[in-house]
């Protein structure tokens, strides 16, 4: 049996664990259609992710959506492109 967390649970399992701010991709639609935001590079659905409440994530700016995928937004070092 496979154990390991992702999308939104993992999402939901930072959240309970005290995380207060997770950046995700969010999406009304699905899981699928939140990565499209990652993919298409759209950052009007990336959003910091507060809480988890009545079954709908909540994010910092006092929105509810049903996906919320957990992305991690870092800056590119010399050495990962290696030069």
């Amino acid at each position: 049996m496979n154990n390991r967390l992702s999308g939104s649970d993992l999402t939901r399992a930072m959240l309970e664990r005290g995380d207060e701010q997770v950046w995700c991709a969010v999406s009304h639609k699905s899981a699928e259609h939140a990565m499209e935001a990652i993919i298409n590079v759209s950052s009007d659905f990336i959003m910091h992710i507060v809480a988890f409440e009545d079954g709908h994530f909540l994010c910092k700016e006092g929105s509810t959506w049903k996906y919320a995928i957990p992305i991690k937004k870092a800056e590119i070092t010399q050495e990962e492109v290696k030069l």
